[in-house]
């Protein structure tokens, strides 16, 4: 098979830490063909999609520090490859946020040649923390408005703790807890976040959220669904004088046990994450209760191997490899369908 990544370099990876590294040294040993390729080297020509990509196929039984060696070494060759990205059998998405979505327009209309992971619809769908607000019942109490003097009320009105979060962030950044105890910097953080020296069109929307308690002694679960279903799950603890829980902010990973209060959160949202696509995710519940969904880039694999003596990326490639062969007999029964019905001379 020919599978692709697009994300950002990989130069800056730690690749013993990262879910993306895994992937790939997955496919590698497995005798996939492997390319790299970042959403700017997407383009359209003669009305196909098209990418500039680079072959990173190294010998396998490496150790991953001397695969990365071997991978980078092949990103530093002049050789470009300009692949039709139907050519490709899977295309995995893993730029970090903000999306480019010219590249997600580029991708959604072959979206049913190639198996791309996770959709492009379902990433323009998902990728903001606003897709949790299509399951209001299970999360904690929730406002966004570019508005300081609505914001500033939503806080007063609430009376206790809450999280100021933007929209387009990943690994915490820009996630603050306020209060009305604070009240000089806290009108001057909502008019920062919200950029109110522009005018009202223009300024950013942010999400106000229920503080939950219990995330500064327990922390929150992270927990990795595939097509819906649970693949794996780690607790995850702030370091002291912090109440986020992400890794890249300092949190440190437990192993855990999976609740049926988890087990309810997943069985209600799986539904509408595989309808839009969405079949590798990273969902954090906190309370019992779900605070985000990370469909763009989720992480979470190799720790999650590391505390359960496990490898959730062979679980991963196992999907991909059924879907490609499930996409290919559809594309052989509808070629069979048209020339059953090809008009007589």
């Amino acid at each position: 098979m020919h599978i692709a990544f697009l994300m950002d370099r990989l130069e800056s990876i730690d690749p013993e830490n990262e879910t993306t590294s895994h992937l790939m040294y997955e496919c590698n040993q497995r005798g996939h063909t492997v390319y790299f390729l970042e959403p700017h080297d997407v383009y359209i020509r003669g009305n196909q999609v098209v990418a500039r990509m680079r072959n990173i196929t190294v010998p396998p039984h490496l150790s991953m520090k001397k695969y990365w060696r071997s991978l980078i070494r092949c990103l530093k060759k002049d050789e470009l490859i300009f692949e039709t990205v139907t050519d490709l059998d899977a295309l995995f998405l893993r730029k970090d946020p903000p999306l480019m979505y010219q590249t997600m327009e580029f991708l959604e209309s072959v979206n049913d040649k190639v198996f791309i992971i996770n959709s492009t619809s379902g990433q323009i769908l998902g990728n903001s923390k606003l897709y949790i607000l299509n399951f209001p019942d299970i999360i904690p109490e929730t406002h966004v408005s570019r508005d300081p003097a609505r914001l500033k009320k939503i806080i007063d009105d609430f009376g206790g703790a809450m999280v100021v979060k933007p929209l387009q962030r990943y690994g915490g950044q820009g996630v603050i807890k306020v209060s009305v105890r604070d009240r000089e910097n806290l009108v001057s953080l909502i008019n920062f976040y919200v950029r109110a020296y522009r005018s009202y069109p223009e300024r950013e929307p942010i999400m106000v959220q229920e503080y939950l308690s219990g995330v500064q002694e327990e922390g929150d679960v992270r927990i990795l669904l595939l097509n819906g279903e649970i693949l794996g799950a780690m607790r995850r603890k702030p370091r002291y004088g912090d109440f986020r829980t992400n890794i890249h902010a300092g949190a440190k990973s437990y192993k855990h046990e999976i609740t049926r209060r988890e087990k309810e959160i997943c069985a209600a949202i799986k539904p509408k994450l595989v309808k839009d696509g969405l079949y590798f995710v990273g969902i954090d519940v906190i309370d019992g209760r779900l605070v985000e969904i990370n469909c763009v880039s989720p992480g979470g694999v190799p720790r999650i191997n590391r505390l359960n003596k496990v490898k959730l990326e062979a679980k991963i490639i196992d999907f991909i490899e059924e879907k490609v062969k499930e996409m290919k007999r559809r594309g052989k029964r509808r070629k069979k369908k048209g020339k059953n019905h090809e008009p007589d001379a």
